[in-house]
């Protein structure tokens, strides 16, 4: 009687034994389907990033009508948008397949510091040579700045802003090409903020956010009056303060901001464009009255 209960018992253990194993095998499997699923899952999704989906808005020459265009480009890691235009650049093929020409644009020193690759970016003007790829919103949307006139495609023609500082005549002028021996001292407290106006690239991306810039705004804008404050504070600009200052409260001075920060907000480079405007203000409340004194 004890042999067969000792039997019975075995055969339960061994039963349950073969349940579990079997419990186990269908875990396993289990987790071998999720698996798979999960990979195929990851790996549709890695497919559909490793493509960049760029729109662009083209225009084949001054005064043509502009139309859009889209592309597919390989992803990579680290990529900009430069990288994509060079794609596009060298296999110019439109998402449908379909040969056209490549797309124009301009960049230079890649390092942000040229200005030339200034372009808007899904809305919003900036540099594209600092626009990675994998930090923006697809498809990326590519125009050119709308404040001045197309060339072709990306280019525009931004000769308004170097007339700009012809007019508020940003520059130190020089006699003759000898060496004219050490300059005036400049303060510290003023070294350091003219530092920042130092570094403005032209680029136009201030140019872009303003509201108060268009073509039929006689407005010079945000950089020009940066620069103008930028060299009255240096010495020997100061020499030319008052020529300088003429151009501040013309037509195209300080009375066109309307003070909407836009400018100071988008600059790649942090200007303090506003304070420039601001301290200028002054300036030329003071120099207006003057002229008016004095003739």
């Amino acid at each position: 009687m004890a042999a067969e209960t000792r039997q019975k018992a075995a055969v339960g253990v061994e039963r349950e034994t073969v349940a579990a194993v079997g419990r186990e095998r269908k875990a396993v499997t289990a987790a071998g389907r999720e698996r798979k699923t999960a990979a195929a899952t990851e790996t549709e999704r890695n497919a559909v990033a490793a493509t960049v989906q760029l729109r662009v808005k083209r225009q084949d020459g001054p005064g043509q009508p502009p139309y859009w265009e889209t592309f597919a480009v390989p992803f990579r890691p680290g990529m900009n948008v430069i990288s994509a235009l060079l794609d596009i650049q060298r296999r110019p093929v439109n998402a449908g397949g379909e040969p056209v020409r490549a797309v124009a644009w301009e960049s230079n020193c890649l390092e942000e510091v040229c200005g030339a690759c200034s372009m808007r970016i899904n809305g919003k003007a900036r540099q594209a040579c600092t626009a990675l790829v994998d930090r923006l919103a697809q498809p990326i949307v590519l125009e050119p700045m709308g404040t001045f006139p197309v060339e072709k495609d990306l280019i525009v023609d931004r000769q308004r802003m170097f007339d700009g500082l012809l007019e508020t005549e940003a520059w130190i002028p020089i006699d003759g090409t000898y060496a004219l021996g050490a300059g005036p001292s400049i303060s510290p407290r003023n070294q350091q903020e003219a530092y920042a106006y130092s570094t403005c690239m032209t680029c136009g991306v201030c140019m872009d956010a303003c509201p108060n810039v268009s073509p039929a705004s006689p407005y010079l804008g945000p950089y020009a009056m940066g620069q103008a404050h930028y060299f009255n504070l240096h010495p020997t600009g100061a020499m030319h303060k008052e020529a300088r200052m003429d151009a501040v409260i013309g037509p195209g001075g300080v009375s066109g901001c309307g003070n909407s920060q836009n400018c100071v907000r988008s600059c790649p480079k942090g200007i303090p464009l506003t304070t420039a405007i601001a301290r200028l203000n002054g300036a030329a409340t003071k120099h207006a009255l003057r002229r008016w004194l004095h003739g």
